[in-house]
């Protein structure tokens, strides 16, 4: 890899897991707005579900995600109790009963809950909207507080997949993100997973973290290994202190530099393509019969607010505090404030703070940008076709890849481009340029490598 590439492209921008993306929501997008937008979906549209369980038993100084940290279950309970009430309000909006066929539990940490508390939380949400057949119900997990009843819990409700947050072994990196848990805390946990019949595992790793070195991330990647998840995400540790505050507890001069960081990065790619894993866009990895990887092979990937995804459902819907979704109108997020969260709610109102209405170019700009990063390559003449544009749409935004180019990340043939192999991790420049919205320097967002 050529290290020049770093220290030019290294800009700070999007992961793209929306376009518009989420700092150009606004308050012109309400409750109310989001509630029309709700009452206008065809009932044979399927869902996808979203809920943010927004509690943690202890703060990752790393993390970037809503969450609010409590030794103690009767906030928690009091939660759920409210985000009971949330998925009866959404439900009452919807112009009927509509099935799901991807519910996702994020956080913070849902196996914060109790075994009987999750098992009721997702018969409400069955109750309320159905579960399709050959739904994907996936959680993500939580090492340090899952048990084997919750595990049980989970396969009885049907759970089929399970994200595990791992991030690294080492105990020095652990140490100074504030997050102690063993290989052997994490093999028992999937091993419970696996005994009662969950046998899609996912593991979350991520690199840039405070004292990894190249060879102390391909450490945790062995280790990973012997563990064989169906997939793994590699994600760039994203700093930004002026974000979240508890960031500034990680010491900046143990971070490695844009050129560690990209050697990590190659390094662990390397590894695991070399123990068979198909590489899956920026920074996800995938056994070769996984849906994921057929997914790639087959140009029918998705790029959602999870990530890469074989979800393909049109309208997602996020609940909880800081809940987050996607609809044809436009995105909305829910209030992130888990006090004012809670009063919307129990006034009746849906607890939107923020969203955006997309126009048709929103949408045209969205696919060319998604499937850049899904599938590396896109013919944007074909696009804009699709859309009811000339062929030259993009043609000044293709003209401006011409930086790229010259620097072996981007091939330009006519309006057909396709990301090299040195310019994988640099994808999210290529994208950028397709983006009205972005100003290059904001420090809104992480580093691209």
């Amino acid at each position: 890899m050529r290290l020049d590439l770093v220290n030019k492209y290294d800009l700070r921008l999007p992961r793209y897991t929306s376009y518009p993306t989420a700092p150009h929501f606004s308050a012109a997008v309400d409750g109310g707005v989001y509630g029309q937008w709700l009452g206008g979906l065809d009932t044979a549209t399927p869902l996808s579900l979203y809920v943010h369980i927004a509690y943690c038993d202890e703060m990752c100084w790393f993390c970037g995600c809503h969450t609010k940290i409590s030794k103690r279950y009767e906030p928690i309970a009091d939660y759920l109790a409210v985000l009971e009430k949330e998925i009866d309000l959404v439900a009452s909006r919807l112009p009927g009963r509509m099935g799901a066929k991807h519910i996702h539990f994020g956080g913070g940490s849902p196996t914060i809950l109790s075994a009987d508390d999750f098992s009721r939380l997702i018969a409400r949400l069955k109750d309320r909207f159905g579960v399709l057949d050959g739904a994907e119900i996936a959680v993500e997990l939580d090492p340090r507080t899952a048990d084997e009843a919750y595990v049980r819990a989970m396969a009885a409700a049907g759970v089929n997949r399970a994200s595990v947050g791992v991030q690294d072994f080492n105990p020095v990196v652990q140490k100074a993100i504030n997050r102690i848990q063993p290989y052997e805390q994490v093999a028992e946990v999937i091993g419970w997973l696996r005994t009662h019949g969950i046998s899609e595992v996912n593991m979350d790793l991520i690199y840039g973290l405070p004292y990894q070195t190249t060879d102390s991330v391909l450490a945790t990647i062995d280790q990973t290994l012997t563990l064989s998840p169906r997939r793994i995400s590699l994600f760039g540790y994203a700093h930004v202190p002026w974000m979240r505050k508890h960031q500034t507890l990680i010491p900046e001069s143990a971070l490695p530099g844009p050129e560690e960081r990209w050697r990590q990065y190659e390094a662990a790619q390397e590894r695991l393509q070399a123990h068979g894993y198909v590489s899956v866009g920026l920074d996800h990895f995938a056994a070769p019969d996984d849906e994921l990887a057929l997914a790639l092979a087959e140009k029918r990937m998705h790029r959602n607010f999870q990530g890469y995804t074989t979800d393909d459902a049109p309208v997602l819907i996020g609940m909880g505090a800081s809940g987050i979704g996607s609809l044809p109108q436009g995105y909305v997020a829910n209030e992130g404030e888990l006090h004012a969260w809670k009063r919307m709610v129990e006034a009746g109102e849906l607890p939107t703070k923020r969203g955006i209405a997309i126009s048709d170019e929103d949408r045209l700009r969205r696919e060319v940008i998604e499937r850049l990063m899904c599938d590396l390559e896109v013919d944007v003449a074909a696009i804009a076709r699709q859309h009811g544009r000339s062929d030259d749409h993009f043609a000044a935004e293709v003209d401006s890849l011409s930086d790229l180019e010259a620097d072996g990340v981007v091939v330009r043939d006519g309006f057909r481009l396709t990301i090299t192999d040195d310019g994988r991790a640099l994808v999210r420049a290529v994208a950028a340029r397709f983006d009205q919205y972005l100003k290059v320097g904001e420090r809104r967002h992480s580093q691209a490598v």
